[in-house]
């Protein structure tokens, strides 16, 4: 079938909006209907060449929306029911086996831009390949092919446009309070960045009881708005230490830290900011290449620093945990984001790389 996408056809270049050919789902996949689809940092930085991938390509990886067709084995999910796209590993590794989001294969399933077996999604006219399959999607798009055990079936009385972000930066920040730290009533939690993941890391931590909840951030805006969600209290590292800040409110340090910047030395502040025995987890892409120092005695005194990945959740049941909180008014995240048609892809991008936008998200079909 014939879709409308933006495609990356060479590094750090606008997106362009081309007509693609999609292939016709098969026994395992769907065809899915894209009516809102997250602008997450993953895709920005993929299509400034942090990765090495094939071009062009169709990113996005953040979809909503509702399913078209399905193949022959596809059965948890029928045409008309609403959906999130999520993602899976290979499903055959030992850490896919046990159940977890940290597929050994991981670069091959989510970069390879192709099918398992090599095979591509998308094309134009008989004989040039359009890479897609991005993270099992490439939701850029007003349609997008995705492996049928991916998709989340979701309730069909709550907006489709505002669940996009649910496949990613939604379920790595709550799930990683939730599950990843598994941060307890009463304990202590330091943001840094307070972006869409960082806001929700917030949200989550007061929905489980943290008692204090400090948010770390350049921008003003973003800060007032952290109080808002949930904060008890606020730090801008352009006129403090947020360490000493951190240590000084809390006697000695927090409990949990969350890193989302992906800047080095902020990853260094997030785990000098912990009590002893205290745990920083790290969601931020880094530069490749970069490295980050610590000092092995704050690291001896029994603080961790662990990598997460999707927030260690299990889509199919944080997802719709996440909804209902929001339908309680407990999780708002509808503050959080600014819509965009798909031709607007690039304003939506700067936007979100100046910061003026928390959540940028695409209706690629119309509001």
């Amino acid at each position: 079938m014939q879709i409308r996408a933006a495609v990356v056809r060479a590094h750090e270049q606008p997106f362009v909006i081309e007509d693609v050919e999609l292939d016709d789902p098969r026994p395992n996949e769907a065809v899915v209907r894209i009516i809102s689809s997250g602008l997450c940092h993953t895709d920005l930085v993929t299509r400034d060449g942090y990765y090495t991938i094939p071009l062009p390509c169709v990113l996005g990886h953040e979809g909503a929306g509702i399913v078209e067709a399905v193949g022959s084995q596809c059965t948890h999910v029928q045409p008309g029911d609403h959906v999130v796209l999520g993602f899976k590993g290979c499903g055959m590794c030992p850490n896919c086996l046990h159940g977890t989001p940290y597929c050994e294969n991981a670069w091959q399933v989510l970069y390879g831009m192709a099918r398992a077996d090599g095979s591509p999604t998308m094309h134009q006219g008989t004989d040039i390949i359009v890479h897609g399959n991005f993270f099992g999607q490439s939701s850029f798009a007003t349609y997008a092919l995705a492996r049928a055990e991916s998709l989340v079936k979701v309730r069909d009385d709550i907006p489709l446009d505002m669940l996009g972000p649910f496949g990613c930066s939604i379920e790595t920040g709550a799930g990683a309070v939730f599950t990843s730290l598994g941060c307890s009533a009463g304990s202590s939690l330091a943001v840094f960045g307070t972006g869409a993941v960082g806001m929700c890391a917030i949200m989550a931590a007061r929905v489980v009881g943290c008692t204090t909840i400090i948010a770390v951030d350049l921008k003003p805006n973003r800060l007032q708005l952290a109080s808002e969600l949930g904060a008890t209290h606020t730090i801008n590292a352009a006129e403090d230490d947020p360490v000493d800040a951190i240590q000084q409110l809390t006697n000695g340090g927090v409990h949990y830290s969350f890193e989302s910047t992906g800047v080095a030395p902020v990853i260094r502040q997030a785990v000098d900011a912990l009590r002893p025995l205290g745990v920083c987890g790290m969601v931020g892409q880094v530069r490749p290449g970069d490295e980050v120092s610590l000092d092995p005695n704050t690291i001896l005194l029994g603080r961790t620093l662990r990598g997460i990945v999707q927030g260690d959740a299990v889509p199919q049941t944080l997802i719709p945990r996440i909804i209902e909180l929001y339908l309680q008014g407990r999780f708002p995240i509808d503050r959080l984001i600014q819509y965009y048609t798909l031709d607007e892809i690039n304003q939506a991008a700067a936007d979100s790389e100046r910061g003026t936008v928390i959540k940028a998200v695409l209706r690629p079909n119309g509001s």
